[in-house]
């Protein structure tokens, strides 16, 4: 019995070490086959209009909500200082280091990165994938490295624009329902935000989690059983997998940006 469950356990490790392991060869393919996907900038740009555009909406209206559900608690939390003055400048922070980059990268990955799991999956479940490596067409750079880019691409920007709704929210809360001081708001938020410690370091936060959303969907898509059980277990782990490395990752980013700081 417990011959067997060491064998089971090795089993199981030995697997996933090698599952790592075609991960991280498949990186490097897309990498080296980047160059179709540059020189053929139509594909690319199609990609981002995919993961980005399409995914505008539930972006813009989450960041929106979550910037005045940060309007209504933190003045609530401020008041009892005697600090409410200081509501843009948490409301600010808040977003621009954290909230934003995490939170746009998990809509993103069960939005955008399911989505492209799935449309790879198909294409090889129906064989279009073989089909294109009997035509001598490498699917990694006609498929795959355009799809990546376009993610990698897209979550910058969707980051930026959910910290801007966010922010436009906690003003709506906090100076037009609440009461707060316009000039106080935007004055105390501005003289605090430091672009490098803060934007900038955001910014490079979306940027790691749009590298890690768009690897993980499309080797989940490229290594999917080709079934349709497989591709919905594929689309799966890529929502699951995502969601706990941008956690992981954000952990990581964030002890060595503002340790210390």
């Amino acid at each position: 019995m417990v011959s067997r469950f060491l064998q089971t356990l090795g089993n199981m490790v030995t697997k996933r070490i090698f599952r790592l392991g075609f991960a991280a060869r498949f990186f490097v393919a897309i990498f080296l086959q980047s160059g179709t996907a540059f020189r053929r900038l139509n594909l690319t740009l199609r990609e981002i209009y995919f993961s980005g555009v399409l995914s505008l909406i539930i972006i813009l209206v989450s960041g929106l909500f979550v910037g005045m559900v940060l309007g209504l608690q933190g003045y609530d939390t401020l008041q009892r200082y005697g600090s409410t003055e200081a509501l843009g400048i948490l409301v600010a922070l808040s977003l621009v280091r954290e909230l934003g980059p995490v939170v746009a990268a998990l809509l993103f990955a069960s939005r955008a990165g399911s989505a492209i799991t799935a449309e790879i999956g198909l294409m090889k479940a129906t064989e279009q994938l073989s089909a294109m490596e009997m035509m001598a067409v490498n699917p990694i750079a006609r498929v795959v490295a355009p799809r990546f880019w376009g993610g990698v691409v897209s979550m910058p920007l969707l980051a930026a624009l959910f910290s801007a709704m966010g922010i436009l929210g906690g003003y709506l809360v906090g100076v037009q329902l609440i009461g707060v001081d316009e000039g106080s708001f935007w004055s105390q938020m501005q003289a605090s935000v430091d672009f490098q410690k803060d934007i900038l370091n955001g910014v490079i936060k979306s940027f790691v989690f749009g590298i890690i959303v768009s690897w993980v969907a499309v080797f989940e898509g490229y290594d999917a059983d080709p079934t349709a059980e497989g591709v919905s277990r594929a689309t799966t782990r890529t929502v699951v997998t995502s969601s706990l490395a941008i956690l992981a990752a954000d952990f990581i980013l964030t002890a060595f940006m503002f340790t210390g700081a």
